[in-house]
């Protein structure tokens, strides 16, 4: 597949996301009340759109003109990576919530080397752009998990009787 094709693909879903996530939270208004749960909630949400708008990002800078995608790449893994390790800050208790922020704190920082230093890309035979959208569709991939687990009651206080 065309890497033009993957990213326009692939943001046209994040972005789908972003929308059924919103429907979801807006059948739930109690989440939004308690700061702890709007906070969770706004982190998933972001897990979401950073990756769609970073997928933006590749298709209109692309190959042509690189330093689009790998400053915003760079910049919007930065906001992701500090967003997220505040969430791991108040996941404390919560294994599977630390180990999905630390891992997508992780994901988001490497995201931003490869953008800062496309070269180390091609030492594992990809070129940057590819060796960023692995790295993206592992991080959709942990949001997805993490939504499965709220959306199941796990990570979220139980409902009161």
């Amino acid at each position: 597949m065309d890497v033009s094709t993957f990213y326009a693909l692939f943001s046209t879903t994040c972005f789908a996301l972003v929308g059924l996530w919103w429907n979801v939270v807006q059948g739930h208004a109690d989440w939004m009340r308690d700061r702890a749960l709007r906070r969770v909630v706004g982190g998933i949400y972001l897990s979401f759109l950073l990756p769609a708008v970073m997928g933006l990002f590749a298709q209109v800078g692309g190959a042509s003109q690189p330093e689009i995608w790998r400053g915003a790449f760079i910049a919007l893994s930065v906001i992701g990576c500090v967003c997220t390790l505040r969430l791991l800050a108040r996941a404390r208790g919560d294994r599977f919530l630390m180990w999905q922020q630390a891992a997508a704190a992780l994901l988001y920082a490497l995201i931003a080397v490869v953008g800062a230093s496309p070269g180390l890309a091609r030492h594992i035979g990809l070129r940057p752009i590819q060796t960023a959208a692995l790295l993206l569709i592992v991080l959709v991939i942990l949001a997805h998990a993490l939504v499965w687990r709220y959306m199941a009651g796990e990570g979220r206080p139980e409902e009161e009787s």
